[in-house]
């Protein structure tokens, strides 16, 4: 493959959460194929009135290994021309701009057109969402000058492939899977972990992991793990993630449920060294989804090799074959439950090991890598 300069531009460090990790695990795969990589980042991602969170910025160290320059203000539009010019001077071969919520749409497409006027800079689109899970007034509009700045995009899912071809269906685009989050160390031991989470041993453990949002379904698992049928097993709900959402809905429901004995939780952001103990703990890992695209769960799952529960909505089901992996189940609480009921009276993690193993093969970073530069050679600015 012939060796290439490449700019990305969206979150990375000192920025934390999945796409961030993500950018910089495709950086270091750039890399390793012997490509030049910089990653353009915020000064300014989200104002501090528009965050749900705590903070968005990493604890962690930044990375020795990347050029990670920090140059974009998502509100300033004079910002916007300056980086597109700044990266125009330096005529990258390809561009990728990572896409995932309308309200950057202007700030990245203004910095994709700017570089465009310079015929020989590819820009392709990452497109994590198109339309968002959250829907808001603007969206539509916002999507559309995104997609009709770039050359060309790729889509980590069916779902979101065919909302961008709504907007442009004459650029080069490609569907790739999301590859596995292999960053988050090796595997540690059930016993490493329960001691370091400091658990019950005598417990099974479904757990539920990432940022708490509403469309992510967490009122479908609680109440199916209200189930009766679940009662004596030996078996808790590990909930760890920090609520973008409003957190006195799930505690409510947790009391009406009467399900304080059979949950714990770890209301916080989990740092990327604490990810592995989370899932070494998991008998199964459960996406109970009520709208999505893809998931860097299941690739979290896939690389630490637990089977998974999810719902069968937008791309969950492409990566999750049903009976080989886990289970695909509808978005609702009983059919939830059915599965739960199922894994735990019949199932152990090792039922699934096998087909994992096969899966997880096909979720590989040169994959990726492989799809966004194809496209990009296809452009034709």
């Amino acid at each position: 493959m012939e060796k290439k300069r490449i700019i990305i531009v969206g979150p990375a460090y000192p920025y934390r959460g999945g796409i961030a990790d993500f950018n910089e695990r495709l950086s270091r795969e750039f890399q390793r194929e012997g490509h030049e990589v910089t990653i353009y980042t915020f000064t300014l991602q989200y104002p501090g009135f528009l965050f749900p969170g705590k903070t968005q910025y990493s604890t962690s160290p930044a990375p020795a290994d990347l050029n990670i320059e920090r140059k974009v203000n998502s509100i300033n539009p004079i910002n916007w021309i300056k980086v597109g010019r700044e990266i125009r001077r330096q005529r990258p071969d390809v561009v990728m701009i990572r896409f995932w919520l309308p309200f950057l749409a202007p700030c990245l497409g203004t910095i994709a057109r700017v570089v465009r006027r310079d015929k020989r800079i590819k820009v392709v689109a990452l497109l994590d969402n198109v339309i968002p899970h959250e829907r808001r007034i603007g969206d539509r509009l916002f999507a559309r000058y995104m997609i009709k700045s770039v050359g060309g995009y790729v889509a980590m899912s069916d779902s979101v492939l065919k909302d961008a071809k709504s907007f442009d269906d004459t650029k080069p685009c490609s569907l790739t899977p999301h590859p596995l989050y292999d960053n988050f160390g090796d595997k540690v031991s059930r016993d490493e972990a329960i001691a370091h989470l400091r658990l019950d041993a005598g417990q099974r453990y479904i757990l539920f992991f990432g940022l708490i949002r509403d469309y992510k379904g967490l009122d479908l698992l609680l109440r199916a793990f209200a189930d009766k049928r679940l009662r004596g097993k030996n078996v808790k709900l590990l909930v760890a993630g920090e609520f973008y959402s409003n957190a006195e809905r799930y505690e409510q429901l947790e009391q009406e449920l009467e399900l304080a004995q059979h949950i714990v939780w770890c209301k916080e952001f989990i740092p990327a060294d604490e990810v592995r103990y989370y899932f070494a703990v998991a008998d199964l890992v459960a996406q109970p989804y009520k709208s999505a695209t893809q998931s860097g769960i299941t690739q979290i799952a896939y690389h630490f090799e637990r089977p998974m529960l999810v719902t069968d909505v937008g791309g969950l089901a492409e990566i999750v074959p049903h009976g080989k992996v886990g289970y695909v189940v509808k978005p609702n609480a009983d059919d939830i439950a059915d599965a739960l009921v199922d894994f735990i009276n019949h199932k152990q993690d090792s039922d699934f090991s096998t087909g994992i193993a096969e899966e997880k093969i096909k979720y590989t970073w040169d994959k990726m890598t492989a799809t966004l530069i194809d496209v990009a050679n296809k452009v034709n600015q």
